[in-house]
This record gives structure tokens, C-alpha cells and sequence, in this order.
């Protein structure tokens, strides 16, 4: 013979595994806010070690696009953790880490070591990009010191593709960079996806065009968008 609980209790017990299923949602939707920035610093790692291993297989055009891409993905990262108010120690760790990958090691092996000078001035433009990223504070909020070196990378991707890799162009682009983010001068806080309506068409277009046109106008589109960043950064970039 079976015993059936009383009405109340299945009641009871129904309202409990609702209350379980509402918490278990509340976690994993809590856990993927507190993280999402942390996925798209992943993401531009992930950019930055296939560009290095695109470059090793002299694959340069396609290490290109993939540092233009961590571009995007870095300058989303940072929106995304202030909008979600998830910034963390562990977060910007990692966006640094991403970040030495992406624009210090894959970019520089874009200047192409041919020989020991050669070496020796790639390894001063990743010590260029790892000072800049130590010691990027300008005590001012949402002010950097020195130009940040996404926009650097961005550069000397974009001179690779254009120039068809010359390196007396990579490497004049890569000395004038060095000096703009060793530089004391003061730049704006990149916040382009939570300021004025035209920085983020901005944004949107140069994902269009990363996706959908030529890689050589692609890069005349980024050439532009970095070079009035590094040149007017108050007149035009400030928030």
C-alpha cells in the first residue's frame, strides 16, 4: 500500500525545488556577470598566441588581423567589467597579462629579427610595452601616461600590411611608437563604448570592416582611427 504525502507537503516540496532552481539561476547568472570581462581578456590572449603561432608559420597577414581583433576585444573588456561592476584584482591582472601577449610579444615579432641589431630592437620595443603597461598611472583618473600600447600594436600591424612588411617602415613605425608610450604626455582613458555616440559608431565600423572589407582598407580605416587618437588625443578622444 502507498502512502501519499499530504497536499501541503507536496506543496511544500514543490516550492523548494522552485526556490533551488531560482537560486542555482541567480549563481550562474551572478558568475557569468562577474566574468564576462574576464572571458574577453581570455579571448584577446587567445588572439595574441595564435598571432605569435601565425607568425611562426610566416603567416603575417592573418597574425595581423588577429592582433586587430584583440584590439577590439581589449578595448571591450574594460566597458564591459565597469558596466557590469565586475572589476577585479584577478581581472586586471589578466587584462595585463593579455594585453603584454597580444601587443608586446605577437606585435613585435612582426618587426622581424634578421639579425643581432634586429633582435636587440625588438627586444627594446617589448621592454617599451612592458614598462608602459607597469607604469601607465598618471595619478589623474581616467587619464593615462603615455600612449597606450594597443594603439601602438595597432599601428605597426597596420604599416605591416600596407607596407607589404618592409622593414625600414616597420621599424621607423615602431621607433616613433616607442617614443609616443615612453613619452610623459597625458592621454584620455579609452572608454570608446561608454562616451559620446560617434566613438562607438567608430567602434562598430572598424568591426564591420575587420569582418566584412579588404584587410588593406582595414587597416587604412585603423591607421586613421589610431593616428587621431595618438595626435589629438585631447581634442578629439577626451571624454
Amino acid at each position: 500500500m502507498f502512502i501519499l504525502n499530504p497536499p501541503s507537503s507536496i506543496f511544500h516540496d514543490a516550492k523548494k525545488l522552485f526556490l533551488s532552481e531560482q537560486a542555482g539561476r541567480a549563481q550562474i547568472q551572478d558568475f557569468a556577470c562577474k566574468n564576462a570581462a574576464n572571458v574577453l581578456s581570455l579571448s584577446n590572449l587567445v588572439m595574441g598566441l595564435s598571432s605569435i603561432l601565425c607568425t611562426l608559420n610566416g603567416q603575417h597577414l592573418y597574425a595581423c588581423w588577429l592582433i586587430l581583433f584583440g584590439f577590439l576585444l581589449d578595448l571591450a573588456d574594460g566597458a564591459v567589467a565597469r558596466q557590469l561592476n565586475a572589476c577585479s584584482a584577478l581581472g586586471a591582472k589578466l587584462d595585463d597579462f593579455a594585453d603584454f601577449t597580444t601587443f608586446g610579444i605577437a606585435t613585435s615579432l612582426l618587426l622581424q629579427a634578421h639579425g643581432i641589431l634586429s633582435s636587440v630592437f625588438i627586444i627594446c620595443y617589448v621592454m617599451a610595452v612592458f614598462i608602459r603597461l607597469c607604469f601607465f598611472s598618471s595619478g589623474i583618473p581616467f587619464v593615462y601616461r603615455g600612449l597606450p600600447c594597443p594603439y601602438a600594436s595597432v599601428v605597426l600591424s597596420s604599416t605591416f600590411v600596407l607596407t607589404g612588411g618592409n622593414c625600414f617602415f616597420l621599424h621607423v613605425a615602431a621607433v616613433v611608437m616607442i617614443l609616443f608610450m615612453t613619452d610623459q604626455g597625458n592621454y584620455p582613458h579609452d572608454r570608446i563604448l561608454e562616451t559620446q555616440l560617434w566613438k562607438k559608431t567608430v567602434y562598430i565600423g572598424g568591426l564591420m570592416m575587420l569582418f566584412c572589407c579588404p584587410l588593406r582598407l582595414t587597416c587604412i580605416y585603423y591607421l586613421i582611427w589610431c593616428f587621431s587618437y595618438t595626435l589629438f588625443p585631447s581634442a578629439l578622444w577626451s571624454n
